[in-house]
């Protein structure tokens, strides 16, 4: 048995929740799952239909996108997630996916507001959007560049990626991370539902005010403060 037979399964089992979830049509999506004491990440192979995956069919590669164990090229985004488990090494999990609302944002060049307390049991920020890659970016190593793109724009705003687990890419798709595969997966979940959430705010009151600040810290620190009290 592989050695990487753990995160082989992990990975799996996360890109199998993407579908289930409805966060991705056809192949439009990936999942990685992070090993760092053996400084390697399992991965979707690229294009392969979801009902066709298996754990002995995820790929292996190292934290500079090299490719370790494995029959099959591995997904297109994987130099993505290799810079982004380099640079910020409290993650173990990325989800990247094309999901309809998160999406229509990150095409929109709009973070996500934050309008309500489902927002705010996540997050006391707006979903951040990086800006449009810059066309020396593009012209480069586009998927590598693309997390540098991610990580300029939580400098830029003074993010940090411990606190925010999640992305739009300008024109892109978002990217979810946590410290596992499976809270990645949720946090892609939480963040399609909060994006839809916002969109129909807007429609029903395009003059919608951001959710006050006592709110915003009342709904995190209730589930995510030193005394919290949500959950079991």
């Amino acid at each position: 048995m592989s050695k990487y037979q753990h995160i082989k399964e992990s990975a799996y089992a996360a890109n199998m929740q993407l579908p289930k979830l409805g966060l991705v049509l056809f192949t439009f999506g990936n999942v990685s799952a992070a090993d760092r004491e053996l400084g390697v990440f399992a991965i979707k192979p690229s294009g392969v239909p979801y009902e066709d995956l298996s754990p002995e069919k995820m790929v292996i590669v190292d934290f500079d996108g090299n490719t370790i164990e494995g029959d099959l090229r591995p997904s297109s985004d994987t130099k993505t997630h290799a810079v982004l488990y380099k640079h910020w090494e409290h993650i173990n999990g990325i989800v990247h996916t094309h999901s309809t609302y998160a999406t229509s944002w990150a095409q929109s060049q709009r973070c996500i507001p934050i309008f309500g307390t489902t927002h705010a049991d996540h997050l006391t920020t707006d979903v951040p959007c990086a800006p449009p890659m810059h066309d020396s970016m593009i012209e480069g190593d586009y998927e590598y560049q693309t997390g540098f793109q991610i990580m300029d724009c939580f400098k830029e705003q003074g993010l940090d990626y411990r606190e925010v687990e999640m992305v739009l890419v300008g024109n892109h798709a978002p990217f979810t991370w946590g410290k596992t595969a499976e809270k990645a997966v949720y946090n892609s979940a939480v963040l399609e539902a909060v994006a839809q959430m916002a969109y129909l705010t807007e429609q029903i009151n395009n003059n919608a005010p951001r959710l006050k600040d006592s709110l915003i810290k009342k709904h995190f620190m209730r589930k995510h403060g030193p005394d919290s009290y949500y959950g079991q």
